[in-house]
């Protein structure tokens, strides 16, 4: 069975190294274009197929917005693994937002996992924007995170469950 691909690996987006810039729903400062609020952004897609990919070790990448994917998912990855069954939804809520601005690497920085499937900016104003753009992707995810995995004081079990799944055996 192959992995879910990202529905924006075709289309005409800007690019920074070899990711795209897609539109997204935020009300988070950054340089993402913003996206229709009627239809799914990059974040919705990564939140509805983290599941699904997450339990594949191989991931073929077919386009640039499969890139975006990857990190996303990623990234989901570790902020599950940074609240446990018992976090209240504030505390989550704090801890993922301190996580999502917290200090990250970029393609091209020795610590990034993935810079052998990445191409890293070209100079230093693309660098400044990947890292505008990154930026406001976690922060996004994180808000929606939470929404999504909490249907009460508790997170939900099927997702919680996937906590300690590592995608494509990586980890930010």
């Amino acid at each position: 069975m192959p992995a879910y691909h990202s529905q924006f690996n075709d289309g005409t987006y800007q690019s920074v190294g070899n990711m795209f810039l897609l539109p997204v729903k935020t009300k988070f400062r950054g340089n993402a274009p913003s996206a229709d609020p009627n239809s799914d952004d990059i974040i919705d897609e990564a939140l509805d197929l983290f599941r699904a990919n997450c339990l594949f070790r191989n991931f073929e990448i077919k386009g640039n917005g499969d890139r975006v994917l990857i990190y996303l998912i990623l990234f989901i990855s570790q902020c599950l693994g940074s609240i446990n069954k018992n976090t209240p939804k504030g505390d989550a809520s704090k801890t993922l937002n301190t996580l999502a601005v917290s200090s990250f690497s970029i393609p091209s920085d020795p610590s990034f996992p993935l810079n052998a499937m990445y191409q890293g900016p070209s100079d230093k104003f693309q660098s400044e924007q990947m890292r505008q753009y990154i930026q406001q992707l976690r922060q996004e995810l994180s808000a929606r995170l939470v929404e999504r995995i909490y249907d009460g004081p508790q997170p939900s079990k099927w997702w919680m469950c996937f906590s300690k799944r590592k995608f494509m055996n990586l980890s930010l």
